[in-house]
């Protein structure tokens, strides 16, 4: 269904959660478990068949939005509001990639990449953030990535994007403390969904070895009902996260050595 709600949770008390990425991948799985655990979700993407049909499975409402155009967020913040009349959750998960040497980046590519990747999860959160404040509930959650932690060789701009997304939700976090509105931030490693082909370059290591999406939007769930604040997935990454704080050169020396 697009733009229309099954059944609609205007007034029937049913938390509404807007999930941007949704048309596969953690996206999809994300907007399933909601609707699994009684969220209403409503489903952000770019392809309207993929888009429709998980929505239709999942029994939400499918919103297409190109978030890489101008004014691709405040469309999509204003047509969410006008289908359910509020959002209690926004999951901003959308994210695009590439891969290769920096100075071999298309330019079009590295400003398509802040755009949808950096610029519209803060532009969503700055438009649907004061409804949850004047509620005096709500929660943000942001799908960044441990490369945002550890940096990877030919993916610098990715790995940009998700430290700047890392750091907004720990901005954010301090700025809403006392509000009633939640900022939780979830890291993965490799996940096993489309992002890959479409960056246009496979995955190609036997390690580590790609997680099912599910697995993430299981740490979502659990994020939007609990009071933890952060998750990395799978949580052995955990591990070269503390190296690379703790004994910042051995971490470098050892990923030169090994990618």
């Amino acid at each position: 269904m697009v733009d229309g709600l099954n059944g609609g949770p205007a007034g029937t008390g049913v938390p509404v959660a807007l999930v941007t990425g949704a048309s596969s991948g953690i996206g999809a799985a994300t907007s399933a478990r909601l609707a699994e655990a009684g969220w209403h979700p409503l489903l952000s993407g770019t392809d309207a068949a993929r888009l429709c049909k998980v929505a239709d499975r999942v029994g939400g409402t499918a919103l297409l939005a190109d978030l890489s155009e101008p004014g691709g967020p405040d469309e999509l913040a204003s047509r969410a509001l006008d289908v359910a009349g509020r959002v209690d959750a926004l999951i901003a998960n959308a994210g695009i990639g590439w891969r290769g040497p920096f100075p071999g980046m298309p330019v079009d590519v590295l400003e398509q990449m802040i755009t949808v990747n950096l610029t519209a999860p803060l532009r969503l959160a700055r438009l649907l953030l004061p409804g949850m404040v004047e509620r005096g509930s709500g929660c943000l959650v942001i799908v960044g990535s441990i490369v945002a932690r550890l940096g990877v060789r030919d993916e610098a701009v990715y790995a940009a994007t998700k430290a700047g997304l890392t750091m907004f939700a720990e901005s954010l976090r301090y700025e809403l403390h006392g509000s009633g509105v939640r900022v939780r931030l979830v890291l993965p490693g490799v996940v096993d969904t489309p992002y890959f082909s479409r960056r246009g370059t496979p995955y190609h290591r036997q390690w580590p070895r790609p997680v099912p999406p599910e697995r993430i939007a299981d740490a979502i769930l659990d994020l939007l009902t609990s009071g933890q604040e952060e998750r990395v997935v799978p949580g052995w990454l955990r591990l070269p996260d503390r190296i690379h704080g703790g004994a910042p050169g051995l971490f470098r020396r050892l990923a030169c050595r090994f990618g």
